[in-house]
């Protein structure tokens, strides 16, 4: 005969066996995780039984237990004292005598990576992959994640799947992973020393309209869907972002653009903003405070390539460009405080084997968006993260002096900067005839450039630069900062934004000196 206390504990062990299909974390919780750190409070939460009682416990150099929460409408949510960096911990729910279990879980910084084909780029593809892989080994506590591909009409509480699990980084693990994402992350690293997490979601091909949320369209005109497939408004905020939302995180990093090239192209200027503004109030309010409602927000400015698509027009490249800043050129700015921008028109690859517009040197991204990171982020006052922007335009002897606000390195060339002379006295626009102004001379912060091409109609209405599909050769354009080999960005200051263009520098200083 089975004893009374054999059964009771055969019962026990039943339950806990069954405790997965009662109690569960949600989908992107997991062994080897990282944790938001202090002095945020990490955020925890899942499935459970109507009406049962949910304990979350932390084991390992700090540990704590939280008080009971009950499970309403069949999810839990517990906020975590905060944590200083690092671990390893487990992370228990308790419910009666059902215990599920993370572990090797730590604690540190969490950024999100999004955006389209150039995020997704995976890390097998880049320049010297396989010694960019070998470094895995170094960096165990820089552990990556990745949602799978998902569209839906309504905004879902919980990710549809999973690509790629939490875990520690390994060869196999890291070269499907994203490249700029990794990369980014062991610069952060070893420059943190403490445990960095990165959450990537992106997909191919896809506007910024369809990483939006419906409020975030609304503002800026955009209610009405005229995409289709994937790229259909608010498809990808609803199923691969807002699933993220009760997550804590540090901050986000953004690589996309390419596909807005030739849809809505006239309207990113406002539609990138606006979802950044977005994404901060949502992970802020969903995270309960926990994320910063002034999260840092990275993003690359488009390289260069072919755009492979009949929509596309020459020069939306360098429109787009423009437009990531909110028409003021530079990041951050007194539209997108606490952004920060990493340059890339210099590093085409038109030999590259997955399409000229998916370049190779993802390193050299990575790089420049930590450097914007330390500063924006972490507050570091040394770091140089901004390439040259003028600071004053003035005409002298038929040419153009440009000075910059900080010493540059500038490369002669025919190429880079153009001016508008029109015939009839008239604002200078996209359309409007622009004509070379070769550099001409240079002194160590400033540059002068040719005004001859105006002499046979009027005195110059508008200069720019860099404002081409690909502006220059592979690290070769022509205005660069003397401390960091930094690329200047594109400008343009035609007539109807002068006013715009002098009032956003002042503003500019006035950011910098917050952030620098």
């Amino acid at each position: 005969m089975i004893s009374i206390r054999y059964c009771a504990l055969f019962a026990l062990f039943a339950s806990l066996c069954n405790c997965d299909e009662k109690l569960r974390f949600a989908s992107y919780y997991g062994h080897h995780m990282v944790l938001q750190k202090s002095p945020e409070r990490a955020v925890v939460w899942g499935y459970g039984p109507e009406g049962e009682q949910v304990i979350v416990s932390l084991l390992g150099p700090f540990p704590q237990t939280t008080p009971p929460v009950t499970v309403t409408q069949g999810k839990w949510n517990v906020t975590l004292d905060p944590v200083e960096a690092g671990g390893p911990y487990s992370v228990m729910a308790t419910m009666n005598h059902c215990t599920v279990q993370l572990t090797d879980v730590l604690f540190g910084d969490v950024w999100l990576c999004g955006g389209q084909s150039n995020m997704c780029f995976q890390t097998k593809m880049v320049f010297n992959a396989t010694d960019e892989l070998q470094l895995t080994a170094q960096y165990p506590r820089v552990r990556v994640f990745m949602t799978g591909k998902h569209q839906s009409e309504q905004e879902m509480d919980d990710l549809a799947e999973v690509q790629q699990k939490w875990s520690v980084p390994t060869t196999e693990s890291v070269k499907e992973f994203s490249a700029v994402c990794w990369m980014f992350g062991r610069l952060m690293y070893a420059n943190l020393n403490h445990p960095v997490g990165l959450v990537l979601s992106c997909w191919g091909a896809t506007v910024v309209e369809t990483w939006s949320s419906t409020r975030a369209l609304h503002q800026c005109g955009l209610d009405h869907d005229m995409l289709g497939t994937e790229n259909r408004n608010s498809r990808l905020w609803n199923a691969m972002i807002h699933p993220f939302l009760k997550m804590t995180i540090k901050g986000a990093i953004w690589y996309q653009g390419e596909a807005n090239t030739y849809v809505n192209t006239e309207t990113y200027n406002c539609s990138f903003p606006a979802m950044i503004d977005d994404w901060r109030s949502s992970f802020h309010e969903g995270s309960g405070g926990q994320t910063a409602l002034d999260f840092p927000f990275g993003f690359v400015q488009l390289a260069t390539g072919t755009i492979p698509n009949p929509g596309y027009r020459m020069n939306n490249e360098a429109i787009i460009r423009w437009h990531q800043t909110a028409d003021t050129g530079s990041a951050p700015n007194p539209r997108m405080d606490k952004t920060f921008m990493a340059v890339a028109m210099d590093l085409p690859d038109d030999m590259s084997p997955y399409s000229s517009i998916h370049p190779r040197d993802k390193y050299t991204v990575a790089y420049r968006l930590s450097l914007g990171a330390r500063s924006v982020a972490y507050g570091e006052k040394d770091v140089h993260f901004l390439g040259p922007y003028p600071q004053e335009i003035t005409s002298i002897n038929h040419s153009l002096i440009i000075t910059y606000d900080q010493v540059v390195t500038v490369a002669a060339s025919e190429e880079g900067f153009e001016i508008c002379c029109p015939d009839v006295k008239a604002p200078c626009s996209l359309e409007s005839p622009w004509e070379p102004a070769p550099i001409v001379g240079w002194s160590s912060n400033s540059v002068q450039v040719s005004t001859a091409a105006c002499l046979s109609t009027h005195e110059v209405a508008a200069i720019r630069y860099a404002w081409k599909d690909q502006p220059c050769n592979y690290k070769a354009c022509s205005i660069y900062c003397a401390a960091g080999s930094l690329p200047a960005p594109p400008f343009t200051n035609t007539t109807f934004a002068i006013t715009r263009f002098i009032v956003a520098q002042e503003l500019k200083k006035e950011v910098e000196g917050l952030v620098l």
